[in-house]
């Protein structure tokens, strides 16, 4: 059966989760987990395999040995191709992303090293000007200095700065939401992604959340 969009039973889902994050809550909700939630979005990667292939379906329990929040569960379900395009659906409505995540210590030295050359780096600053005409926005964990050594007036100061770098775009959980549409407005922004995930393809390589 094929993607017929996310039904009300998947946002109501996230909104019972936020307002009790248990694992009684989970027990007696699962089926509409398993039914309305992530069926729903391994079906939604499955229209979209074609063209970007395979997505990982992350599981919804939270890993939390070092965290002060124990809550078990996430709040959100998320699903990631090896190429890193991103989506997400939770209480609010659904995300789209493509980016540099959580990259290595050896990923992170060529992504700098790239960002610092003119024939790597300006191609770069092009392509994110270009999302954020677009509409998408630029996000990231950004160091609040610069990198060790990187003069002050770098041209590209502002992408050196970033440990991570990607692009997002979200919609509200309005009716088309619950209908097929989301397989082409998920395609359509993936797409104006693609020049970011080949430049991060060339210079960086994949993601640690897609192995």
């Amino acid at each position: 059966m094929g993607f017929t969009g996310f039904g009300d039973e998947s946002f109501a889902f996230y909104e019972g989760l936020l307002a009790d994050n248990s694992r009684s809550y989970w027990a007696e909700h699962k089926e509409t987990y398993e039914r309305h939630v992530r069926a729903p979005m391994a079906e939604l990667c499955a229209e979209l395999e074609d063209e970007f292939g395979a997505a990982k379906i992350f599981r919804p329990y939270r890993d939390v040995r070092f965290s002060k929040d124990k809550t078990p569960y996430k709040t959100h379900q998320g699903a990631i191709t090896e190429q890193g395009f991103y989506v997400e659906i939770d209480a609010d409505g659904i995300l789209v992303a493509g980016g540099m995540y959580m990259p290595g210590t050896e990923q992170l030295h060529r992504y700098r090293t790239a960002v610092d050359e003119d024939l790597s780096g300006k191609p770069l600053a092009a392509i994110v000007e270009g999302l954020r005409d677009a509409g998408l926005e630029i996000n990231g964990d950004v160091l609040k200095t610069r990198p060790r050594g990187t003069p002050p007036d770098h041209p590209r100061l502002e992408l050196l700065r970033h440990r991570s770098l990607y692009a997002s775009a979200g919609w509200p959980a309005d009716p088309w939401t619950r209908t097929p549409e989301v397989v082409e407005r998920v395609r359509s922004s993936w797409r104006t992604l693609r020049p970011l995930m080949d430049w991060f393809d060339q210079h960086v390589g994949p993601s640690d959340l897609v192995r």
